[in-house]
């Protein structure tokens, strides 16, 4: 089977490479082109494609899939939001993702992040570097016996759980289902709860349409002062701009975000030399209290080698019609 692997970077390869070794069926073509309604053409006559999370699988996009014979869609991601499933389901064509391959990977980020703008220690690498040894903003707090809330305790919540544990933090959380997993340790409250009484809120949930926003000014406003926010999960969570509004007002003591809303465009690319006009980015950026990296929670060696083996076993699954809960589609 051939398989057209849309935006691939070198480390893509470098992951893909030993494990399609394993899977000789599977033909894959690298492409630097991201998917999306422009490119899907180049698609005809392969027998799937493979994206990312940056991708457009709209309807467009699809539409266009099919009529040159892509009969399915490979997510080297877990989420899908970017994927238009009603319109693949009418279309017949089989979209499968990869739920779930490093979860540490990406709670391991989201507790840097959050040590990160605790103790400000971008800021404090600069200073050093500038041989200034000085300690004027680079006060933190101990998260030893304060209060870590969880939003989403699936698998990257929980091991986010684990984490804050491990850092003797009393942890509560809020999902609609509870990991019975985490009882033993985990105290589930309702999500005003859990604003209220967390001095550090990490998310960890899908992007649903109750899910859009979640974090916004309203929800803002009920979080304790000084509160640490890490998001790691869906940029759209948050409402960017009333977010800014909430930084304004002095509520955060550091917000870490390794997705945003306007990453889009930025995700992968070296934009550096290029002035950002309108830019909600570089608005966060201008904060001292806030950190940005490039949607790298997933980019861990063995996220990758995970990803790699998902990704192509859903490749024979799909062209043998094989259906599993790595489905969406």
């Amino acid at each position: 089977m051939k398989v057209l692997f849309y935006a691939a970077k070198i480390y893509d390869k470098k992951s893909f490479g030993p494990v399609n070794e394993k899977f000789p069926e599977v033909q894959i073509e690298y492409i630097d082109h991201e998917l999306e309604p422009r490119t899907a053409s180049l698609a005809e006559g392969y027998d799937g494609i493979c994206a990312f999370v940056s991708a457009d699988v709209g309807a467009e996009t699809l539409q266009i899939l099919h009529d040159g014979g892509v009969k399915f869609v490979l997510m080297r991601c877990a989420g899908f939001n970017n994927v238009d499933v009603e319109k693949a389901k009418e279309l017949g064509i089989v979209v499968k993702r990869v739920p779930g391959y490093s979860p540490e990977s990406v709670a391991e980020l989201a507790m840097g992040l959050a040590l990160a703008v605790n103790r400000r220690l971008y800021k404090a690498y600069n200073k050093v570097r500038e041989n200034d040894y000085t300690l004027k903003g680079l006060r933190g707090v101990n998260f030893y016996k304060k209060t870590a809330g969880i939003v989403g305790t699936g698998k990257i919540g929980a091991a986010m759980a684990r984490i804050c544990r491990g850092f003797g933090m009393r942890v509560i959380a809020y999902d609609v289902y509870e990991n019975p997993s985490l009882k033993d340790f985990v105290e589930y409250v309702s999500l005003d709860e859990l604003l209220a009484q967390s001095d550090l809120i990490s998310l960890h949930c899908p992007l649903m349409d109750n899910t859009y926003h979640m974090i916004n000014l309203e929800s803002i406003k009920k979080m304790k002062d000084g509160v640490i926010l890490v998001n790691t999960s869906r940029g759209a969570l948050v409402d960017t701009d009333e977010l800014i509004e909430g930084i304004r007002l002095n509520k955060f003591l550091g917000v870490g975000l390794d997705v945003y809303e306007e990453e889009t465009g930025n995700v992968y690319e070296d934009r550096s030399d290029e002035i950002m006009a309108h830019s909600v980015t570089a608005r966060l950026l201008s904060f001292p209290n806030v950190m940005i990296t490039s949607h790298q929670g997933f980019y861990t060696m063995e996220a990758l080698a995970s990803i790699a083996e998902t990704t192509l076993q859903n490749a024979m699954d799909a062209a043998n019609g094989v259906s599993t809960g790595n489905d969406i589609a």
